[in-house]
């Protein structure tokens, strides 16, 4: 079943509907500001066993026929990501990224493809809101809305979501994301600005944030969506034993004022603890606990 809601930013259309396109994926929406419309899906799937990171990958791709447009000349088909691309993807990944639980290794994917493009609204920053949406369809632990928006500021006012012949005039182009309680990501240029109107173009960015959080929880009512939830990452079985055993000698290892000694007295301590725990190279202990888990327990302590 369709699902599909709408309100005004800046002056112009934004919608967001679901349960039409891709109804195989975990989450996705499409969303239309003006006559642009991007359409983002997320897929999720079970972790790689011995994963020690969260493989999250979002993909950003404006193709030709969204400026109904094809390619042409001796190339017929369009290559890798252009700059532009790399960097949206870039713009959404950040956000999004830090708000997952910690431990969580799953695989999570998220396309976002330009559909079409009226050449006045930038899709870039309505990716970050996409994103959210999809992300919140899909059965992830990722409850909290975010959203992104561009402001820029014409004849000393700002504008929220200003379109291409406008940011031509404005001495600013930023893009601000953020949940409704707090920005998370700042990104743009000025053209001189001073401290206090930047931290007044933010604050208010964060305002329509807030406006469009509410909006999208709106949206996820409609839907049926309800809280996913899982079970908190056990803590490190190394954590507490090298907190108690290297954080002291850690501290003084890292007070060396030479780069060259602060690095090697610290791979002697990881070294000591490696030999002693995994003794002859041991590839795991009775407990059936491994050296990487090892690794990433003093990791986190040298980062402390």
């Amino acid at each position: 079943m369709k699902v599909q809601h709408e309100c005004e930013v800046g002056g112009r259309r934004l919608s967001l509907s679901s349960g039409e396109l891709a109804k195989q994926a975990s989450g996705a929406v499409v969303v239309q500001y003006g006559e642009t419309v991007l359409f983002v899906a997320a897929q999720t799937g079970p972790g790689r066993p011995g994963l020690d990171f969260f493989p999250l990958q979002v993909d950003y791709r404006e193709r030709l026929a969204a400026a109904g447009r094809f390619p042409g000349g001796f190339l017929k088909r369009e290559g890798r990501p252009s700059t532009r691309e790399i960097l949206a993807a870039r713009l959404t990944d950040r956000p999004i990224r830090p708000l997952f639980p910690k431990g969580f290794r799953d695989e999570v994917q998220v396309q976002a493809n330009v559909l079409a493009c009226d050449g006045i609204n930038d899709p870039d920053a309505l990716t970050i809101l996409g994103a959210s949406t999809a992300l919140c369809l899909a059965p992830l632990p990722f409850n909290k809305p975010i959203a992104g928006v561009r402001v820029g500021r014409i004849d000393g006012s700002l504008v929220v979501m200003p379109g291409h012949e406008q940011l031509l005039k404005s001495d600013l182009d930023l893009i601000v994301a953020g949940s409704a309680e707090s920005v998370l990501m700042i990104e743009g240029f000025a053209d001189q600005l001073p401290d206090d109107e930047m931290a007044d173009a933010i604050m208010f960015a964060h305002r329509e944030i807030v406006q469009l959080c509410e909006f999208q929880q709106e949206f996820l009512k409609q839907c049926g969506v309800e809280p996913f939830e899982i079970d908190a990452a056990p803590e490190n079985p190394f954590a507490s034993q090298l907190r108690e055993e290297a954080y002291d000698r850690l501290r003084e290892a890292k007070a060396n004022l030479e780069k060259q000694g602060r690095q090697t007295g610290t791979e002697a301590i990881l070294q000591e603890f490696l030999e002693k725990t995994f003794p002859d190279g041991a590839e795991q202990t009775s407990d059936g606990y491994t050296p990487a888990q090892l690794r990433e327990a003093f990791h986190v302590l040298e980062a402390r």
